[in-house]
């Protein structure tokens, strides 16, 4: 676009320049940049003359265009902005053109208006009407005061002192419009750019590191001209610019001040912290640690049992493992963290920290308080009936004539396999019985029937009488304080001997009434069904008189009988009710076992909801297989039966760290000739708890100096893919007794070649190991004298070896044979045939009364005249004795 720039003076008489554009726009810009003069469609635009400042305004190191463009487009005439189309007077962004710096496509006020607000008189801004640029809805101030503040003179912002003219953001007031905490500069200077003296809307540009010139600024004039006349500007004067001056001085030097104090404070508090000596760190960490134990103290006083392992007691010390070994090391005493010690060392140890040791003993932690019970409430109870004797002496005959109903088929081999219980009426009154078994395995079965029965009924068969386990009932029973009634049984037979068997048991101490004595005596014949009611009448006799009661409303007491796993109810255990009643829902302790009743199965397998003293029943909620034996209590709530069950488990592990044997100097040859001893690993399951202690007790004692047995593992239950598996890995076999394997337990066993065993009748079993073991025996190895030879020559052949030219006076002479070279009558030495021949050929044996020559192994010192014995080595099965 052309232009023509002619040099006039305006109405002040001030020097002007004159810039005529085609569009016959005229842009008057003065000199000293002091007044303006706008005509028709005129606009204000005052330009910087500072150093390196092209004299169009250009802006952001862009060519310059005639008047104010902006980010390097091409120059319109005037003021356009980010390259849009040139509207008559600065027009922006792309909008339609207003009559005066309209912006942002709002309707055209009348002059500078913005934000498609009503136009006020002149630069009011966000729609609100004040005489001079006043903005943000607030009272108008002279001259474009902001924000709601107390008008300055002259452009003032943010509630900040007026300075005279357009001072901003709480600074010390330039001449005019200085913001930004800057150095007033004479007008609208910011950013340390150069200064104009009054504002219209311009760009001032300030080189810099000999750059390109940037850093623009802009600012717009305090006073826009309104049609053709502009108010006149009140000047600043030069006292107030210096008081502005000193008070940014002053403030500037209090900032200043405060950093350094702050710098001196952060060196001070370094030197402070690395000034500190290793004692001061030693007392602070003393100091944290005291912290520590105040929050968890060492108590005044512990309980422990006879010995405690060291990490056990530094947990009931809160202190570190760590600590006590040390402390220990000072002592003397060399330890680790699980070794145990004596409760000895334990208190002077625990006495070294200022507390005391409570010596308890965990049997005390184990009983549960007994309930106090009203005697009042005591009433008859059944008697519980325990029938004991030898095996096939016809207890289970017995019972069965009792219930009338034959049992016999159902144990193998008429072999009773674990404790019956069984509850009959006779006489409208009920009478519990428990069979026990008679075989020898079943010792502690019998033992546990004695103990928790009434009266013990001895079956002593008439035919054979007194046997071993007879012998052994009748102690079970004196041992348990126990009455006897003896049953001679089979007197329907024509070989029986009724007075033969009371003669016998009068040796133990089983005298007849009628003999003079104290014990009855009944004489029966379960076969025949005779005698069985006089049995029956002497029971209840005999309970009479012992006058037998039991509390129904206290909480119920018992033994464990037996216990087995079923595949569709989990653990169900075999309990005899001593006193007190079982409920539904009952929590409980079963040995070291817990649990909650679940149900009650009669032994006619119906459930009930109860079951009284005297009474045997099933149970259905233990939380793990209890031990046949072991004792039955109620307790008041589950979390009591739980904390009996774990104190108990303590107890048995303390009793079996007791049982461990410890390797010396006195016992280390046993322990390698015990090393040396073959084994044959066993792994069982039985159908019940009972027969897997009976039958592990009698296969372990199958042990000699030279073979044993080892259970590496029991239970009662089928047998699995576990017990296969832990077989496989420690080359046992499995015994089943009265149980089979799960179908998956077969197939992996036919894979990992394990040997299944089963049995139902517990002499088959046992015989069967016994026979395992005889075939493990190393054979005994004899020598068998076959015959002798005279040495008649002694011929040395080199290479080969010194050969005896012999003649066979007795018996044979063998190759491989053992000789014994015989000479004066003494054995001078002991070797192997290695070479027999007859002439050249080699033979097998030679007759007597035949000559031959014979090479003794690694032997040459032969001599005329010695006598070579010839012996056979033969080895000779053993038979396995314990």
């Amino acid at each position: 676009m052309s232009k023509n720039i002619d040099d006039i003076k305006n109405e002040d008489g001030k020097k002007v320049k004159i810039i005529k554009l085609k569009k016959k726009v005229v842009k008057i810009v003065t000199y000293n940049d002091l007044s303006v003069k706008n005509d028709s469609n005129s606009f204000v635009d005052l330009h910087n003359n500072s150093n390196k400042a092209e004299y169009s305004q250009s802006r952001d190191n862009r060519t310059g265009g005639y008047s104010q463009n902006r980010d390097n487009r091409a120059g319109g005439y005037s003021q356009n902005r980010d390259n849009r189309a040139g509207g008559y007077s600065q027009n922006r962004d792309n909008r339609t053109g207003g009559y005066s710096q309209n912006r942002d496509n709002r309707t055209g006020g009348y002059s500078q208006n913005r934000d498609n607000r009503t136009g006020g008189y002149s630069q009011n801004r966000d729609n609100r009407g004040g005489y001079s640029q006043g903005r943000d809805n607030r009272t108008g101030g002279y001259s474009q005061s902001r924000d709601n503040r107390t008008g300055g003179y002259s452009q003032n912002r943010d509630n900040r002192t007026g300075g005279y003219s357009q001072n901003r953001d709480n600074r010390t007031g330039g001449y005019s419009q200085n913001r930004d905490n800057r150095t007033g500069g004479y007008s609208q200077n910011r950013d340390s750019l150069s200064f104009q003296y009054q504002g219209s809307v311009k760009k001032t540009y300030v080189a810099k590191n000999n750059s390109q010139n940037k850093y623009t600024t802009t600012s717009m004039s305090f006073r826009r001209l309104i049609k053709t006349k502009v108010p006149a500007i009140v000047s600043s004067t030069p006292a107030a610019d210096s008081e502005n001056s000193k008070e940014l001085n002053r403030k500037l030097g209090e900032k200043k001040k405060q950093q350094q104090e702050s710098q001196k404070s952060y060196k001070r508090k370094k030197a402070e912290t690395e000034s500190k000596t290793i004692e001061q760190k030693v007392f602070e960490q003393l100091q944290k640690k005291k912290r520590e134990n105040l929050a968890n103290p060492i108590p005044k006083s512990i309980d422990i049992m006879g010995s405690i392992t060291v990490s056990d007691l530094a947990r009931k010390m809160n202190l570190k493992s760590s600590d006590l070994i040390a402390k220990l090391m000072a002592l003397g005493v060399m330890v680790t963290i699980n070794e145990k010690i004596d409760s000895d060392t334990a208190t002077i140890l625990v006495e070294e920290y200022g507390s005391k040791v409570n010596v308890v003993s965990i049997y005390d932690e184990t009983v549960i308080e007994e309930e106090v019970e009203d005697q009042s409430k005591r009433v008859e109870k059944p008697p519980v009936i325990t029938i004991m004797g030898h095996v096939d002496h016809g207890k289970t005959k017995l019972l069965s004539v009792l219930q009338n109903i034959d049992i016999n088929q159902t144990e193998s081999g008429g072999i009773t396999q674990h404790i019956g219980a069984y509850t009959i009426v006779y006489n409208d009154r009920e009478i519990t019985f428990l069979d026990t078994p008679g075989h020898e395995a079943f010792t502690m079965m019998r033992s546990r029937g004695a103990q928790v029965t009434d009266i013990v009924v001895l079956v002593v068969s008439a035919i054979d009488g007194v046997m071993p386990q007879t012998i052994e009932a009748i102690n079970h029973a004196k041992e348990a304080n126990v009455p006897i009634i003896v049953a001679i049984n089979k007197i329907d037979l024509p070989d029986s001997n009724p007075d033969k068997i009371k003669h016998q048991l009068s040796e133990y101490g089983l005298v007849s009434e009628d003999w003079g004595g104290d014990t009855i005596f009944v004489m029966i014949s379960a076969l025949k069904n005779i005698g069985i009611s006089e049995l029956l009448d002497m029971i209840l006799l005999q309970s009479d008189m012992m006058l037998l009661k039991a509390n129904p409303s206290k909480r119920a007491i018992g033994k464990v009988l037996d216990a087995k796993i079923d595949l569709g109810r989990g653990i169900v255990c075999s309990v005899i009710i001593e006193d007190g009643t079982l409920y539904v829902g009952d929590s409980f302790v079963g040995g070291a076992c817990y649990g909650k009743v679940k149900a009650l199965i009669s032994e006619k397998g119906v459930s009930v909801k109860s079951v009284g003293p005297a009474k045997a029943i099933s149970v259905l909620g233990f939380s793990s297989m209890p031990q046949a034996g072991d004792p039955f209590q109620v307790t008041k709530t589950e979390k009591e039966a739980k904390l009996i069950s774990s104190k108990r488990q303590d107890l048995k592990k303390y009793e079996s760290s007791k049982n461990v044997k410890k390797v010396t100097m006195l016992n280390l040859y046993d322990s390698i000739k015990e090393g040396a001893l073959k084994e044959l690993k066993i792994i069982l399951k039985a159908d019940v708890q009972g027969s897997v202690e009976a039958l592990k007790n009698s296969l372990e004692k199958l042990t000699n100096d030279e073979v044993r047995v080892r259970v590496v593992h029991s239970s009662a239950g089928v047998i699995t893919e576990t017990d296969i598996s832990f077989a496989s890995a420690s080359d046992a076999i499995v015994i089943g007794f009265h149980v089979r394997p799960t179908a998956k337990a077969q197939v992996l066993a036919d894979q990992e070649k394990v040997e299944i065993r089963k049995y139902n009748v517990i002499y088959d079993a046992i015989n069967d190991v016994r026979s395992v073991l005889e075939g493990m025996l190393e054979p005994d190895v004899e020598q068998q004298f076959i015959g002798f030879a005279e040495v008649r020559a002694v011929i040395n052949v080199p290479k080969i070896g010194v050969i005896a030219g012999c003649y066979v006076s007795r018996g044979l002479i063998k190759r491989d044979a053992i000789t014994n070279v015989m000479r004066d009558g003494l054995q001078i030495h002991s070797g192997k045939i290695s070479s027999l021949k007859r002439f050249k050929d080699d033979v097998k044996e030679v007759a007597e009364q035949y000559e031959c020559g014979i090479m003794i192994d690694n032997y040459a010192n032969i001599k005329e005249g010695d006598i070579i014995e010839a012996f056979e080595v033969k080895k000779v099965k053993k038979s396995f004795k314990t």
